[in-house]
């Protein structure tokens, strides 16, 4: 069997609301590029790639004379084809390969009529769980519901979202606002849902000695983990010498150098795996073999996913036996998705591992079209802007807090 054609089309998909992060926004939609593999014997395998609000059309189409005549099952050739490490200097191809990655295992699943969990060594749960992603949100227009700002706007979007979902996890982002005003917001969520986990995650946008402080302030509380609360391997160590929550990242331990780094001289407690950031779903479930070997704790990273890649989140965590958090995503702030039958269920606070053949999801085109068509109308979006404060960035470590009361 050989790929006789690689395609990436780009959709914007529509968010409840503008979704705010240290860093920036989500724009109020996610904008991910979708890859459809097709091979000779006419099995088309799909992948997904985000791209920090922009298209990644460009860089596929750059690929795909490394994959024309590639035999799918060969997938050691493939990383090294595309992701040669020296290459890789000049050109990363990390995420690229992923979503290329996940599309040939869903092509070899298909062809084997099993899912691919069954190719990755057999799942141990049927059902993956999952944390409460709770954001500060702007409204897309003025005057349409969706703000979440206030103490109390924060508390009553989790409530409704535990009641509709059955979330007993619960993760704030945070770095928007002054620590201060989102340590009252962590407090207030710990006293209202006390049965709980909770996490907080600034996207490092703390000082070292910030960081401190406010993990100190929350030892108290029924901590899942305190994640990225600073830059860097060495600040996290530092935090982590003071703070008594375990530590946890999905931004400065993304690679097996990292990886290395850690183990040799401890900073993080929780690794993030991400099937984007490692590079495919295979890495990220050797990269669990490492942290089973050292007793490291695991969860799943998201980062914007649709149900393309959502499905190869659950694939991962239903093979993975030393999964020992709920997966984070920001799947229920989607309005739609591009499946048959639209989003994925929440029971209980899990989602059902896929059984079908390949990735066993099934991708609707119409949507597809609807919302390429969507992405070709607004365009992208700066990832690292924020549209309620024109001309605003981040400092890191950041000192330039979104006013609560007003932007």
């Amino acid at each position: 069997m050989k790929i006789v054609d690689l395609r990436a089309t780009t959709v914007a998909v529509p968010l409840e609301a503008t979704l705010r992060h240290a860093m920036g926004a989500h724009w109020g939609r996610f904008v991910r590029t979708i890859v459809e593999i097709e091979t000779d014997e006419g099995i088309i395998g799909y992948g997904e790639m985000g791209g920090g609000g922009e298209s990644a059309e460009m860089a596929f189409a750059g690929l795909k004379k490394y994959l024309i005549g590639h035999d799918p099952y060969l997938l050691e050739d493939l990383r090294f084809k595309i992701c040669n490490p020296t290459a890789s200097l000049y050109n990363n191809r990390t995420q690229l390969h992923a979503a290329i990655e996940f599309a040939c295992l869903d092509i070899i699943g298909q062809k084997q009529g099993v899912p691919v969990h069954a190719l990755l060594g057999g799942k141990v749960r049927d059902r993956v769980p999952f944390a409460s992603y709770l954001f500060f949100r702007s409204p897309n227009e003025p005057g349409v519901p969706g703000e979440v700002r206030t103490v109390e706007q924060l508390v009553k979007h989790c409530a409704d979202l535990k009641r509709e979902h059955g979330f007993s996890v619960h993760k704030l982002k945070g770095g928007v606002f002054h620590p201060d005003y989102e340590l009252e917001c962590y407090q207030a969520l710990a006293a209202a849902f006390p049965n709980d986990k909770l996490r907080y995650d600034p996207n490092a946008a703390l000082s070292v000695e910030e960081a401190i402080r406010f993990g100190q302030a929350i030892e108290c509380l029924n901590n899942d983990y305190f994640e990225d609360p600073t830059w860097g391997l060495n600040g996290m160590r530092r935090v982590r010498s003071m703070v008594r929550i375990p530590t946890a990242t999905n931004t400065v331990v993304v690679n097996f150098e990292q990886l290395a780094a850690n183990i040799l001289d401890l900073a993080v407690d929780v690794i993030l795996l991400d099937t984007t950031f490692w590079g495919g779903i295979r890495p990220c479930i050797k990269a669990a073999g490492v942290c089973e070997t050292f007793q490291l704790g695991l969860a799943v990273h998201s980062s914007g996913e649709l149900g393309i890649q959502l499905a190869t989140m659950l694939h991962m965590g239903a093979v993975i036996p030393n999964l020992s958090h709920a997966a984070d995503a920001h799947y229920h702030q989607l309005l739609d998705d591009i499946l048959v039958g639209g989003k994925m269920k929440y029971i209980n606070g899990a989602i059902q591992v896929p059984d079908g053949p390949g990735l066993g999801i099934k991708v609707d085109r119409d949507k597809v079209r609807q919302y390429a068509e969507l992405y070709r109308e607004l365009g992208g979006y700066a990832y690292d802007q924020d549209p309620v404060r024109p001309g605003w960035f981040p400092l890191v470590p950041n000192e330039r807090w979104a006013d609560p009361v007003g932007s």
